[in-house]
């Protein structure tokens, strides 16, 4: 019997220690946090909160310690004292040395987040601007989608990067200016919350347009506070601002209007008379069972007249300054209205489901000339590339936590589809923005994607292993109007994926990536080619490590290769197809991250690449646009007796803009500065983009063209010039 006693005894000691303990972590406002760390003092056991701030963590019994701590909120220790565990963290001055390296695919976002909290954005262009080794480029004022590159992509308008808002896409697919169009510029900066970036084709829930990778934005779900403010710049430029909370600081619901609105001429000769309205609404709640559900409507409208990209031959006669133009009739307007409603709800403390579907309205018009009077040496070649679209679209995730004997696993279930209609989708031969000359393509275009895919994460003590599998379903349908002729092709494409990643602790991490993707090619490319290579393979990997080698020091790095199939590109400006055969890409970044002390922050990236055409021969095979060597970095300061700011660089080596290097794109380094003074509710700015009044062109093209006075075509760079310096003063008031 005393034998009997002691094995009873021994086993509830057991059974006490391997108690899993189960909690919730939010803000001062009852807000739940995602992604806060916690560790038992006692047992080393940890966890991290999931998307409800819901954890739990085995090895925990009443009276033990836990650690837990959140970026950019204080620290603390909590003693367990019953089953309810609820934890409450204030805000507090971000510190780099609270970083915890997280044991998940996505990691890297902690870098995002660092720059959020050290370097917020006021411009819709820097919001792009916050992914390492992302460059972007305007080259309509402001008015047409920048020009991305990333990883040796050029990426034209997103044809290789898949961006989307609060799970809603941006990119537009068979899109009348090209594949993959993603315009931004109806996201409010002050409104984003959080950006998650991932690069490669390892990621099971991103398919169409991640072939470089993918950029996610999430607004807020709440304002803190109200505030109106106004900026005022060179260029007749000015700009407003609105945030108005509308449910004051109830705990369980929110709703907040934002608003956007910009005039400017620019730096051109030829004024380019801008003008951009954006409006925000956003209802949130959390439900009694501790679901999130929101319902989001926006509204963009924009209309611009443009200068154009302008031959090199003209600037350098002095016939036209660097603001010039040749056809100062380009320009445009555009517009897109979204409805997007979410839900996440907790099944138990393992399993929750998550869910968004939209609707958006999408109109677009954009007059260019790009050869002058190469094809049209009467009336010149400007064309109109005109659309109106329809997009309906619905995703859905089922996650679930569970154990596989000793092993902790992870299983990520995912359904959902994308259905675009466009009517009209036109490319014309123009005069002066008012008479068409002729219709190049008029046609009709229904595009459908259908997807699902299985993520699984396999825990084995410091290493984690990610199989996955992704089976993407396109139909696509063509309805030519000037030939009366309708053809359809459909594909199905199965991507599997597998990583690795190796957690030596808190700050070490090292993983290896892998997957295989697939480029993303028009509904014109797909029937004219009678469904050929309607999805060419991209096969991809990375090795990299995250490491913090001292408590304000976070380093970053991968070499990576890329490897595609082909690269069939529609060229909406001529209506043509061009195929650009296999190609590979291979390179190394590098980021660093640096606090200097509680209020000076340092980060830098650098990002190398080497991209090829593999059946060209040397010399011969070269990818056009395609950066080889670009870098960013900078100072930022906060909270410094009320003053913030900062001076951050970018750089982009030059690069060959033609197949033979025999046509260079310039490269340029500049620089920008904005300072920041707040007392009480006031806030004041200065904002200076080109600090040093460097002369460099924002995009550039090989491009053949012919001026009305010329014989002969000439093939040289075309450019926009960046913009030179340009200040503005700003004053917020906040309520």
């Amino acid at each position: 019997m005393k034998n009997f006693f002691i094995i009873l005894i021994t086993l509830s000691g057991w059974t006490t220690y391997a108690q899993i303990q189960k909690g919730i972590v939010v803000d001062s406002d009852g807000n739940p946090l995602e992604n806060a760390y916690i560790n038992n003092i006692s047992s080393e056991s940890h966890a991290h909160t999931n998307e409800f701030g819901m954890f739990s963590i085995d090895k925990t019994v009443a009276g033990n310690v836990l650690k837990v701590n959140a970026l950019g909120f204080k620290k603390i220790n909590y003693t367990v004292s019953g089953s309810e565990i609820r934890i409450t963290l204030e805000d507090a001055v971000f510190r780099l040395n609270e970083i915890v390296i997280q044991p998940k695919l996505s990691a890297m976002n902690v870098i995002s987040k660092i720059d959020l909290l050290t370097t917020p954005v006021n411009s819709s262009q820097e919001i792009l601007r916050k992914v390492p080794g992302l460059f972007i480029g305007q080259h309509a004022g402001g008015g047409k989608a920048e020009q991305l590159f990333l990883r040796g992509f050029d990426i034209d308008h997103g044809t290789d990067i898949a961006i989307s808002v609060d799970g809603m896409p941006v990119n537009m697919v068979s899109h009348a200016h090209g594949q993959g169009y993603a315009d931004l510029h109806f996201v409010i900066p002050e409104t984003v919350e959080k950006i998650d970036f991932g690069k490669g084709t390892y990621y099971a829930n991103k398919g169409d347009f991640a072939t470089a990778g993918y950029v996610a934005f999430q607004t807020k779900d709440k304002l803190e506070k109200s505030s109106i403010g106004l900026e005022v710049g060179q260029f007749n430029t000015v700009r407003t601002v609105g945030l108005f909370n509308l449910l004051g600081s109830q705990k369980k619901q929110s709703a907040y209007i934002a608003t956007e609105y910009i005039l400017t001429d620019g730096p051109f000769d030829s004024p380019q008379n801008f003008n951009r309205i954006n409006l925000l609404g956003k209802y949130s709640a959390i439900l009694d069972d501790n679901s999130k559900f929101s319902v989001s409507v926006s509204r963009f409208s924009s209309r611009w007249d443009a200068s154009g990209q302008i031959p090199q031959r003209l600037v350098d006669n002095g016939t036209i300054s660097r603001f010039g133009s040749v056809d100062d009739t380009e320009g445009g307007s555009t517009s897109r209205t979204n409805i997007n409603a979410s839900l996440s709800k907790p099944i138990d403390e393992n399993t929750f489901i998550k869910a968004n579907a939209f609707y958006s309205k999408y109109d677009f018009e954009l007059y260019s000339n790009f050869t002058f009077f190469l094809e049209d040496p009467i009336n010149g070649d400007q064309i109109r590339q005109k659309e109106n679209r329809s997009i309906y679209g619905m995703n859905a995730e089922l996650n679930k936590k569970t154990k596989l004997n000793d092993v902790n696993v992870l299983l990520q279930y995912g359904i959902g589809f994308r259905a675009d209609a466009t009517t009209d989708t036109e490319l014309s031969h123009t005069l002066n923005r008012r008479t068409v000359l002729e219709n190049i393509k008029l046609g009709d275009i229904d595009e459908s994607n259908f997807f699902s895919y299985v993520n699984s994460e396999f825990s084995f003590g410091k290493l984690m292993i990610n199989p996955a599998v992704r089976l993407d379903y396109f139909k696509f349908n063509y309805q030519d109007k000037l030939t009366a002729d309708y053809k359809t092709e459909n594909k199905i494409k199965i991507s599997p994926k597998l990583n690795f990643i190796y957690s030596q602790n808190n700050n070490l991490q090292f993983f290896i990536k892998s997957g295989i993707g697939f480029h993303s090619n028009d509904t014109r490319v797909v029937v004219q080619n009678s469904g050929k290579q309607i999805l060419p393979k991209a096969i991809g990997t990375d090795v990299g490590i995250i490491w913090k080698p001292f408590p304000k020091l976070i380093v970053n790095s991968a070499l990576w290769y890329l490897y595609l199939e082909q690269e069939f590109v529609y060229v909406g400006d001529a209506g043509i197809i061009e195929p650009s055969g296999k190609s590979k890409r291979m390179g190394f970044d590098l980021g660093l991250r640096y606090q200097l002390n509680d209020w000076l922050y340092f980060d830098t990236d650098a990002n190398y690449t080497d991209a090829r055409s593999i059946d060209e021969p040397k010399g011969q095979d070269y990818i056009p646009l395609a950066p080889d060597f670009t870098s960013t970095g900078g100072l930022s300061f906060q909270n410094l007796n009320g003053f913030s700011g900062g001076i951050h660089y970018r750089y982009l080596k030059s690069r060959p803009a033609n197949e033979d290097n025999s046509i260079v794109a310039k490269g340029y380094f500049v620089s920008d500065f904005n300072i920041n003074y707040k007392i009480k509710n006031i806030s004041f700015g200065v904002a200076i983009e080109n600090l040093f009044n460097t002369k460099w062109n924002e995009t550039q093209f090989a491009t053949e063209s012919r001026l009305q006075n010329e014989s002969t075509s000439v093939a040289e760079i075309h450019f926009t010039p960046g913009t030179p310096f340009f200040m503005k003063g700003k004053i917020t008031y906040t309520f």
